[in-house]
């Protein structure tokens, strides 16, 4: 190795008289690709950074000690100052709140104004308008190797946000991305992250693909029971494990956010670029924005996904029909019948018809089914009964998000009265 340093040095003497900094460059530089010496311990002797440095031992294993010196350049002065002026103009205005990387795209994007990610930085720098963000102290969290097929595992998670940034009340996005290939594979809007929620999703995610091996989920209690009495990763009680069980679907819940790291940092890439699409938009409703994700969907994976290993997809057909898929992804309670052939659920009665085998259903469990479509289907051996339903009176009731439309009906009773 010395030998080798020491051919290296003659060469450069013979071809270029070489400034002293450099030389010591060469020196240090080399002590760190020989591993005696930490990038930390290079940036100390060299006053940089330790990303300056990561960067001058890329360009020194590239090409030598000539991809240590410096190479005049004209910089930015090579921009007019009417165009440099042009892009600032669109920062201080629409992409005030853009990182570099995100307002180059939609310069070049919207107005044609193509521009380096890092000539805009320095330029947004100094005018006060980005801040360079100081790296964060790294915590050890070590990598999982990704599937290797398409469908094999699919990450599911809710994000609860201020999407809209005030234009809509706040509201939750549902987000399902494959773990081969980091591709979205579809996302959608709630008012809050409920199970009904994710079986409309699920729904999608079946009918576009088929079904996956696994979902990949946190420990919300939509998944798995909370209740202390329960045995660790017995989720029989949860609605949408009882679900997916039925479809032939694993879930798989996961111990941290870490752990489910692809959809964590897909949220976090939608809360900053999703948000600002939207913002320039003027989209304000949950309807306008599930309108709108299928457009961003293509635009986000043609940008952040990769290919999987494996070109094999991993979806198995659904080989449900609609009806039956309609019962499984659903909300199921058991309740038994009275000697009246009534059931009461939700602080309603349902009445049985069919007087011919009312005998045969008295004190019969029935399963209740209440569908995300807003229907309510009562089975008795796999066979659905009709009914009629008896409201009996009382206060009304109400939550939050309910109460404004209750207090109009009210209004309008008042007035018609």
């Amino acid at each position: 190795m010395k030998k080798e340093m020491e051919e290296r040095i003659s060469l450069m003497k013979r071809n270029i008289v070489i400034q002293e900094d450099i030389m010591d460059r060469v020196m240090i530089l080399q002590r760190v690709v020989d591993k005696k010496m930490t990038q930390a311990e290079a940036g100390e002797e060299l006053k940089l950074t330790e990303r300056q440095v990561r960067r001058l031992i890329k360009n020194f294993k590239q090409k030598g000690w000539e991809g240590l010196v410096a190479k005049k350049q004209d910089g930015n002065k090579k921009f007019r100052a009417e165009f440099k002026e042009e892009v600032l103009k669109y920062i201080r205005g629409k992409y005030h709140d853009f990182g570099p990387t995100f307002a180059a795209e939609k310069l070049k994007e919207n107005y044609g104004l193509q521009i380096s990610k890092e000539t805009l930085r320095q330029w947004m720098m100094e005018e006060n308008i980005w801040k360079g963000k100081k790296r964060k102290k790294a915590r050890i969290h070590q990598s999982r190797e990704r599937r290797s097929r398409f469908g094999e595992l699919v990450q599911i998670d809710g994000s609860p946000h201020d999407w809209f940034e005030g234009r809509a009340p706040k509201c939750c996005l549902i987000v399902m991305i494959d773990d081969a290939s980091s591709k979205i594979i579809y996302m959608r809007f709630e008012v809050t992250e409920t199970t009904f929620g994710y079986m409309r999703c699920i729904e999608k995610h079946l009918k576009k693909y088929g079904r996956a091996l696994a979902y990949y989920s946190d420990r919300h209690s939509i998944f798995k029971t909370t209740r202390e009495q329960c045995i660790d990763r017995l989720l029989e009680d949860t609605q949408l494990y009882r679900a997916l069980k039925e479809l032939g679907i694993e879930l798989i819940c996961a111990n941290s956010p870490q752990a489910k790291g692809r959809v964590e940092r897909a949220n976090s890439t939608l809360q900053d670029r999703l948000i600002k699409e939207m913002r320039l938009r003027g989209i304000s409703s949950i309807e306008e924005g599930n309108a709108y994700l299928e457009e961003y969907i293509k635009q986000h994976n043609k940008k952040f996904s990769i290919e999987p290993r494996s070109s094999e997809n991993a979806h198995r057909p659904l080989n449900k029909t609609e009806k039956e898929l309609d019962l499984i992804l659903s909300k199921q309670e058991t309740r038994k019948v009275s000697k009246n052939l009534e059931i009461s659920f939700e602080k309603k009665i349902y009445q049985i018809k069919g007087v011919g085998h009312g005998y045969r259903l008295r004190q019969a469990n029935v399963t209740i089914c209440e569908t995300f479509k807003g229907e309510t289907k009562i089975m008795y051996q796999g066979k659905e009964l009709e009914y009629n339903i008896f409201e009996p009176g009382g206060p009304k009731e109400a939550d939050s998000k309910d109460l404004n439309h209750v207090m109009d009906k009210v209004l309008i009773a008042v007035k018609k009265g």
